[in-house]
């Protein structure tokens, strides 16, 4: 059994790790003003950074999900994460639009498999009856990301431009990288479990449970309803809402102060009740910031920040109990393919999400964006379709 402590540090580290992963996605979001602005494109061809790093994350994700439970989880993660320095280092110098694209597309193909690799040792690590909380303590990262990267991220942009925050990224991560190699112990236990099978024949086996297909059509459709409006609710808030940098900073401190205190609550709630029906009750909840969040309210900056709230806490805090019910729908000798497909499944729909709510949205001469509304009414619909497909998994470790 896993000390205790060494048990918690492993899972700071992973978190840590998923901080950066998921800043190194998040940050192209509030960076949107400097990228339009520096590199004279269209939101179009700002959906299109994001996308780019979305469907390379998919494609690698789905190599790596024939392969997943054939290596030690470690040293999968070392190299991925790896990968992922090399990325943001790529980034960081980027002289023109088409460079940027193509270090978004490194970063993508090495960033999207990493978390699930750091889930897969979650899952692997941590028993069913805890793993809600442990995921809960994992996906802090994102609130982290919202309360420290974030906003930290658009004041340097400030200072120093756009390049900076890369910068800055890619050393953080490469101290993480020398702590992991550390502290995480060789993970093989799910290799003397299952004996090594080919590319077909994976899948095969991966798509022969029923229960696999319900949790990446959930997975498919919460990450749809997401992220048609995330990429652009920066964008929105300082063409639309007229947000200076420093309020928009704000908005994403706000807004990820707040889920430190109720992601860790949604994990342990995870634990204590039907991860489904908390799922569904949270996408319910979700409807009312999602409206909000899409719409012109021209109110003043505390009403912003409210709004701000509400969107973290619901929006953000569905992935929790989703996540630990689709981790638990796999066996151990399955998990690794099961989360890299599932990840496969997310970044292809995250992509998709960013090109649909580009294409929806126009720019008037005046600069504002329009179109946001029916944006956010989709995302709607999209988040009760996966509330109802999240009552048809089922756990099975």
């Amino acid at each position: 059994m896993q000390d205790p402590k060494r048990e918690r540090q492993i899972l700071i580290v992973l978190m840590m790790m998923g901080f950066t992963n998921v800043l190194d996605f998040m940050i192209m979001m509030p960076l949107a003003p400097h990228l339009i602005k520096a590199f004279g494109i269209s939101t179009s061809q700002f959906g299109l950074l994001v996308s780019a790093y979305a469907f390379a994350a998919g494609f690698s994700s789905l190599l790596m999900g024939s392969i997943a439970d054939r290596f030690d989880r470690k040293h999968a993660l070392l190299l991925v994460y790896a990968g992922l320095i090399v990325g943001t280092l790529g980034c960081a110098v980027a002289p023109n639009f088409a460079a940027l694209l193509v270090a978004r597309t490194v970063a993508g193909v090495f960033g999207g498999v990493q978390g699930a690799v750091a889930m897969s040792i979650i899952g692997d690590l941590v028993p069913d009856e805890r793993r809600g909380r442990a995921m809960g303590l994992y996906m802090l990262s994102f609130s982290l990301a919202s309360v420290v990267g974030v906003p930290l991220s658009i004041y340097v942009a400030g200072l120093n431009g756009w390049h900076m925050p890369f910068f800055a990224l890619a050393i953080v991560c490469a101290a993480l990288l020398a702590v992991a190699w550390r502290l995480i112990p060789s993970m093989r236990g799910h290799i003397r479990a299952g004996k090594p099978v080919g590319f077909v024949q994976s899948y095969a086996e991966l798509f022969r449970e029923p229960n696999h297909w319900w949790a990446f059509l959930t997975s498919a459709l919460i990450t749809l309803s997401g992220m048609v409006v995330i990429p652009y609710v920066a964008a929105s808030r300082v063409a639309n809402e007229g947000m200076t940098e420093t309020q928009l900073s704000y908005f994403y401190l706000v807004g990820g102060a707040v889920t430190l205190f109720t992601r860790p609550l949604f994990g342990s709630m995870s634990d204590r009740f039907s991860r489904a029906k908390l799922y569904y009750w949270l996408v319910l909840a979700s409807i009312v910031p999602m409206i909000l969040i899409t719409h012109t309210l021209g109110a003043s900056m505390f009403w912003q920040l409210f709004v701000s709230a509400l969107f973290f806490i619901f929006v953000s805090g569905r992935f929790v109990p989703v996540t630990a019910l689709i981790t638990s729908a796999a066996r151990p000798q399955m998990r690794g393919r099961l989360m890299s497909f599932n990840s496969a499944v997310q970044s292809f729909g995250t992509g998709i999400a960013a090109v649909i709510g580009g294409l929806m949205l126009t720019q008037s001469v005046d600069g504002k964006i329009v179109g946001y509304e029916a944006v956010g009414y989709l995302a709607g619909i999209l988040g009760i379709a996966s509330a109802f497909t999240a009552f048809k998994v089922r756990a099975v470790s």
